[in-house]
């Protein structure tokens, strides 16, 4: 979401951008490499794991594309780095590709997994008298602004009569905001998971609502419009691995739970909890995963969060076209 980057998130995106420069994956590098190379930028989570096992590397040694991979800390960053010609390919959720766009970059949505709404929701302490939706309303909701659960908290309201405007909107991150939640500064808090697991295994926050029948919330991986017209055969090798990645941890959750919690550095609970509510299965991304997008960003542009209309087939995957 380049349009709500704050001074902070630039600097984070500076030192990210300096690493990965030094780690030969920029732009100038890829243009020199002798063969095709694929410059990944991943958060902690399922491609950490993917980079993990190699498969990815072996399956693209055959056609002499080598795969480098840079770590960033959100998925607007990563959004700005390709934005910039740093990276290639990147996962990232729902919201930060409109906000990429909306901004200029040259994004193509590349693969989408399958809906996953019990992983974002809103919580409140377990002794709050908040015990529906309607009772938010004039209360204090803390999320984070321009993310999947702002649009989440838009639909939320709409379905429960309520409008956006009938609660007091607390825009904070997720440590900011669990902060905030702790201390009694907020009344509710809408975040997703790990954060959600944790706050309910360490907080013992209640669950209000999560985005069962509300949203769909996916997880989008990118890549750029040029990179996607030359290696088309490199995306669908990546997008089917990251699928074998999804469909070893829905066969095996209690060892990819062990070994996310050693990625996120969080309690072998937590993650136990987090994987049990996912759903699995990532693939190409369609006309009708392009129009849930179609209708995020056209809430965000009602909400006066991106400048313009945006037209979603403009990201389309180049086989779509």
């Amino acid at each position: 979401m380049t349009t709500h980057f704050s001074s902070r998130r630039r600097q984070v995106l500076l030192s990210s951008l300096a690493a990965a420069a030094l780690g030969a994956t920029g732009a100038t590098a890829y243009a020199q490499a002798p063969g095709r190379v694929l410059r990944i930028g991943h958060q902690k989570g399922w491609l950490s794991i993917l980079k993990g096992r190699g498969t990815l590397e072996k399956r693209l040694a055959p056609l002499g594309v080598k795969v480098t991979w840079t770590e960033f800390n959100a998925g607007p960053v990563q959004l700005e780095a390709l934005n910039v010609g740093s990276i290639d390919f990147g996962d990232v959720g729902e919201a930060p590709p409109i906000f990429a766009q909306a901004a200029g970059a040259p994004l193509v949505y590349a693969g989408a997994t399958v809906p996953r709404p019990a992983l974002e929701a809103v919580i409140v302490p377990k002794d709050s008298p908040i015990r529906s939706v309607a009772d938010l309303k004039g209360k204090r909701v803390a999320y984070n602004k321009g993310s999947n659960v702002q649009y989440f908290l838009v639909k939320l309201l709409e379905k429960n009569g309520l409008k956006y405007s009938d609660v007091q909107s607390v825009f904070l991150a997720p440590a900011d905001a669990r902060a905030a939640f702790e201390r009694g500064a907020v009344d509710a808090w809408i975040i997703w998971d790990p954060f959600l697991a944790a706050a309910q295994k360490t907080l013992d926050a209640r669950l209000l609502a999560d985005a069962t029948g509300v949203v769909n919330n996916r997880q989008y991986y990118f890549t750029s419009r040029e990179f996607a017209t030359r290696n088309t055969d490199v995306l669908r090798i990546a997008i089917e691995e990251v699928n074998a990645i999804d469909t070893w941890i829905s066969r095996n959750k209690a060892a990819a739970a062990a070994e996310l919690s050693a990625v996120l550095g969080l309690d072998k609970g937590i993650t136990e909890l987090y994987l049990s509510r996912a759903r699995y299965g990532t693939a190409a991304v369609t006309r009708d995963i392009l129009a849930e997008q179609q209708a995020i960003a056209d809430t965000f542009f009602d909400l006066k969060l991106i400048p313009k209309k945006l037209n979603l087939l403009h990201a389309a995957p180049v086989d779509l076209l």
